[in-house]
């Protein structure tokens, strides 16, 4: 085993959109928080999250292709309510609720096209 520099612990992930204003509102409605007032020039929105790594909007390259799978996924405990508020906003749902054992997910869209999973422990 070598040894590296790099921690294994991530330190932010970060979404890329187009259109932030739309996309703070989207996410602030998603999530459940009140986006306020981007930083960095109107590129940047810190996303206030409970635990593990930070998550940002970022409008910095909005020429970006959003394809490829989810990269990361968001926890619930309540995967049914989960689908029905997606259903609330509009959101474009591209799985359905699925049950693989350790989990139960379901997979979408924002408004950029970025794939986007929520997950629930299978003893939730």
């Amino acid at each position: 085993m070598h040894n590296s520099p790099i921690r294994r612990h991530i330190g932010q992930v970060f979404i890329p959109v187009r259109d932030m204003e739309r996309s703070a509102r989207w996410y602030g409605k998603l999530l459940g928080f009140d986006p306020g007032v981007p930083s960095h020039g109107g590129t940047i929105l810190d996303v206030p999250t409970e635990e593990g790594p930070g998550l940002v909007l970022d409008a910095n390259r909005p020429d970006f292709t959003a394809d490829g799978p989810p990269r990361f996924f968001f926890w619930t405990d309540d995967i049914a309510a989960t689908a029905e508020h997606l259903q609330r906003l509009e959101a474009r749902i591209t799985s359905p609720v699925e049950d693989i054992g350790s989990v139960v997910f379901i997979q979408f869209e924002d408004p950029d096209g970025n794939a986007l999973m929520v997950c629930q422990r299978a003893n939730s």
